[in-house]
């Protein structure tokens, strides 16, 4: 066990700045990586392929994230982050244009899985950092979870604006070697500027297994499984693709218009929704004995948002005006919403997670929170082959369903 760092609000500063500049990066490849090869001619099926194995490369990073950290000090884990995400973005600049299709998704799996590991590593060790720092018992864990996950989801909103403009003006690889030399700097400041204090590393520390102890924990895991499968399974490729199809006419001018308003669309989303999170105390109330129903009250507003969605697509003869504006605000209702869910959520895994072994717990916590995008950006491109925008949506409708459900089984927890 050690000592807290003598100015925890300052250590919290460089753990979120650290934060900041990881996702700000994500969201830009992220952006620049869908864009750049659907314009390549990609099919949605390709295009999620694309991004499964970053998804499941969280899934297995998360299982051992936690004993990871608690073996070598979270902030050895903060810095493999983001110089493992240096790494993916140095070696994506070695993609050759004249590869086969089968090589190309292939050799781009292999470097999004890279970054998958680096995310969440840089994504566990900051969420537990806030756990040892926050004071106890005054509400300031809340405060300071909301703050950091919604800036955090501001940033990445940011990147995704980015990424789609510096593909239209500069191309992809002049984006990406951008994108590594100022995440170079920004680790090498991080590495001088941040505090000593949090938890060093714990020689004795030994793999436990890959379920918490806690069944609060397990239950609260499952529902962010489904939470952020809904999401993605229309965030990742169904929309993005429909707008693209919408709003391009084929044209290099008409290309580069897409890719700019479907980078604001969903930078604007990204930005609102985190917004909302760092204002959930505030919108739900400080935290009490009834956050467990004002919870389970959240997940059931979600579930109805992508169903309704789904049947205006679905009875929509072809695309149209009328269509795309709704999507607009209903996908805009859907953010806020799931804002608040994930906002408690993140809220919830700190409060039942044990202080001796909150790396592990948050680090269950996110491997089930990467199996549901790891769902969900199959299923996007799966149901968006198979059934269009319709069946894309229905889905999002059915995992919001199963998330209020297993969130339902925390009042007998």
């Amino acid at each position: 066990m050690t000592s807290a760092p003598p100015n925890p609000l300052r250590a919290y500063a460089a753990v979120t700045a650290a934060y900041w500049a990881f996702m700000l990066s994500d969201g830009a490849l992220r952006m620049l990586v869908l864009l750049h090869f659907n314009g390549l001619g990609f099919t949605p099926i390709q295009l999620a392929w694309l991004f499964l194995l970053y998804e499941l490369a969280g899934i297995v990073t998360n299982l051992y994230a936690g004993w990871l950290a608690a073996r070598f000090g979270l902030a050895a884990t903060l810095y493999a982050g983001l110089a493992l995400q240096i790494g993916a973005l140095t070696a994506l600049t070695q993609l050759d244009p004249a590869w086969s299709a089968v090589a190309s998704v292939s050799f781009v799996m292999a470097v999004q899985g890279l970054s998958g590991v680096a995310k969440d590593l840089a994504k566990m060790s900051s969420k537990s950092a806030v756990k040892l720092l926050a004071p106890d018992g005054d509400g300031t864990l809340f405060r300071w979870v909301a703050a950091l996950t919604g800036s955090k989801n501001a940033v990445k909103g940011l990147g995704f604006f980015l990424g789609a403009v510096m593909l239209g003006l500069w191309g992809f690889d002049a984006a990406i070697w951008g994108m590594a030399a100022v995440l170079l700097v920004i680790l090498i400041a991080v590495i001088l500027f941040l505090p000593a204090g949090l938890p060093a590393k714990d020689k004795g520390a030994r793999f436990s297994g890959w379920r918490s102890p806690d069944s609060r924990v397990n239950r609260l895991s499952l529902a962010r499984l489904f939470l952020f499968g809904a999401r993605d399974v229309w965030f990742v490729v169904g929309v993005p693709v429909y707008f693209q199809l919408v709003l391009s006419d084929g044209t290099p001018e008409g290309r580069r218009w897409a890719f700019f308003v479907i980078g604001s669309f969903l930078a604007i989303w990204i930005i609102l929704y985190g917004a909302v999170q760092a204002a959930a105390p505030r919108i739900i109330g400080t935290t009490g004995p009834d956050i467990i129903t004002k919870a389970i009250r959240w997940a059931a507003f979600l579930v109805p948002i992508p169903l309704v969605l789904a049947a205006a697509a679905f009875f929509a003869a072809a695309p149209a005006d009328w269509l795309t504006a709704t999507l607009i605000v209903g996908l805009i209702l859907f953010g806020f919403v799931f804002a608040i869910n994930s906002s408690v959520h993140s809220f919830l895994i700190l409060a039942f997670g044990d202080p001796s072994r909150i790396s592990r717990d948050v680090g269950f916590y996110y491997m089930s929170n990467a199996a549901g995008r790891l769902l969900g950006t199959l299923l996007s491109g799966l149901s968006y082959q198979i059934g269009g925008l319709p069946l894309c949506l229905a889905t999002a409708g059915i995992m919001a369903a199963l998330s209020w459900l297993a969130m339902r089984r925390l009042r007998t927890a």
